[in-house]
């Protein structure tokens, strides 16, 4: 039966229209994954009318070739402006922009493509082998361990610091402060809007990654203008050292099943993945102050696992029917406009789609390689354009981005505000990363446990007796604990050898 659907797959995809649609798709995919406030979603959702009345399985293709080429895309604004476009980016810039900056745009680049094709592929490999399996595990997640999850991914703040835990755990505060803004999703009411209509929806988080990071580096280039800069404008070779490439590829394969495992989470996404991919290589690392000034194991981490996620996310739509991220939602939309129900029984009732889908992933992510490798010095050359042009077009940049999400101006002073906001973050020394991961999951946290609590009648018991949320929040208690008791007995540690010492 299996083998029977693999050949339905492979029917489909090494068809003339099938490689033809994944190699378009692919391509508009990593364009729109380039360009902050086009995401995946956005071309997913224009996608729907061009494949309304196409043949179910030709129009997947289409849209997954997009879904996982923007992925790849992103990447691209994130190393060389410092301007994530889409939050599963944004952990590429903490040490993608450092290595453009040092003149390595070329090389970080590269260790982009390649950590991503090494995600993708092992995602797919995965999804073929694990699919129907997994499925059953993310059926098993509920509200209190997708909370435990959120509060795990949190204590990335004290990982994401410069130094200052405290520092970070006020950034992270402001974060989740922000997050709150908008209508309560469950009573209706407006929360912190203070009376102006345009917050009723919330803060979109374009909003805040493009001001953090993009206006602030803008800012601080503007002002610091007379100051001896970095060196940008040297793209820099893109070949890797055997060391480089061995230290990339065993990063890219240990996150890659971290990436895959997160992204079959409904819900979870990339997001979460790829700063969890990012936090848990710099713990593990035996050099972790490196994370954060161009380490190349930094790039590879969330570029990786932000890949894997985009093959698991497939999991929960094919096998189960549930959305695994945003974008997914979408694409679970056009299937149903298409008239096709995905499910348990899609494997059976529609083997070309279900397996058409996953043999082209295989197929794709071999296009992705292809196409971006000898692209990466003609994209690297933005960095040779002088800083008197770039600082105009990165605002102009930005500033459409976010009109174009919301088509309201009011979201273009927001921007503003946070550039000014994200400036004065570093002229204090505060981390931006932990905000905007505290505005990513806190709204999805606070979702999680009031759904909790409301099913254990307000007993807060409910998240220690369920043995995965328990599991969960036991590693978030030590991943957040043993930084800082490393810390004091450093502390303590050198206390005594000067006291000795004197």
């Amino acid at each position: 039966m299996m083998f029977d659907g693999i050949l339905a797959g492979i029917e489909v995809v090494f068809s003339f229209q099938g490689i033809l649609f994944v190699l378009i798709g692919v391509i508009v995919g990593t364009v729109i994954g380039m360009i902050p406030g086009l995401g995946p979603i956005t071309a997913i959702a224009v996608m729907i009318p061009i494949t309304y009345g196409m043949v179910p399985a030709l129009a997947l293709l289409l849209m997954a070739g997009v879904y996982y080429g923007a992925a790849y895309g992103g990447a691209a604004s994130s190393i060389l402006l410092n301007a994530p476009g889409t939050s599963e980016a944004v952990a590429t810039s903490f040490d993608g922009y450092p290595m453009a900056k040092q003149g390595k745009a070329g090389k970080a680049l590269a260790v982009a493509a390649i950590s991503s094709f090494i995600g993708g592929t092992i995602s797919v490999i995965l999804l073929t082998l694990l699919a129907p399996t997994l499925a059953n595990v993310a059926i098993s997640f509920g509200p209190p361990a997708y909370f435990a999850l959120m509060l795990m991914g949190l204590t990335a703040v004290s990982s994401l610091s410069d130094g200052s835990t405290i520092k970070a755990l006020i950034s992270a505060t402001i974060g989740f402060m922000i997050a709150t803004i908008g209508i309560d999703s469950q009573t209706g009411t407006p929360r912190f809007t203070f009376g102006s209509a345009h917050l009723l929806e919330g803060i979109d988080f374009l909003v805040i990654a493009l001001g953090l990071f993009a206006l602030a580096e803008v800012c601080s280039l503007i002002i610091n203008r007379k100051e001896k800069g970095t060196d940008t404008n040297k793209i820099g070779s893109l070949r890797l050292s055997k060391q480089e490439f061995r230290e990339m590829s065993t990063t890219a394969g240990k996150q890659s099943f971290l990436g895959f495992l997160i992204g079959v989470l409904p819900g979870a996404g990339g997001t979460i993945a790829s700063l969890l991919a990012y936090v848990s290589e710099k713990k593990m690392s035996k050099n972790p102050e490196q994370f954060g000034k161009g380490a190349i194991k930094g790039i590879a981490a969330p570029e990786s696992a932000n890949n894997a996620a985009s093959g698991g996310a497939f999991v929960p739509l094919l096998s189960l029917g549930i959305p695994g991220s945003g974008t997914t939602a979408v694409m679970l939309g056009a299937l149903m406009v298409l008239g096709v129900q995905p499910g348990p029984l899609l494997i059976g009732d529609h083997p070309d789609i279900f397996w058409g889908v996953i043999i082209s992933m295989y197929i794709g992510n071999i296009f992705l390689l292809i196409l971006n490798l000898p692209l990466i010095p003609y994209i690297s050359k933005i960095l040779k354009v002088p800083r008197p042009m770039l600082i105009p077009l990165v605002i102009v940049f930005c500033l459409i981005g976010v009109y174009g999400v919301s088509f309201n101006t009011f979201d273009m002073f927001l921007l503003l505000l946070f550039g000014i906001i994200g400036y004065v973050m570093r002229l204090f020394h505060f981390p931006a990363a932990p905000l905007l991961l505290a505005f990513i999951l806190g709204g999805m946290m606070e979702q999680s446990f009031r759904q909790s609590l409301t099913i254990s009648n307000g007993s807060l018991a409910i998240f220690f007796t369920n043995p995965i949320s328990c599991v969960l929040l036991i590693i978030a208690l030590l991943a957040f604990l043993l930084p800082i008791l490393k810390t004091w007995k450093r502390k303590k540690e050198d206390n005594q050898s000067s006291q000795q010492s004197a």
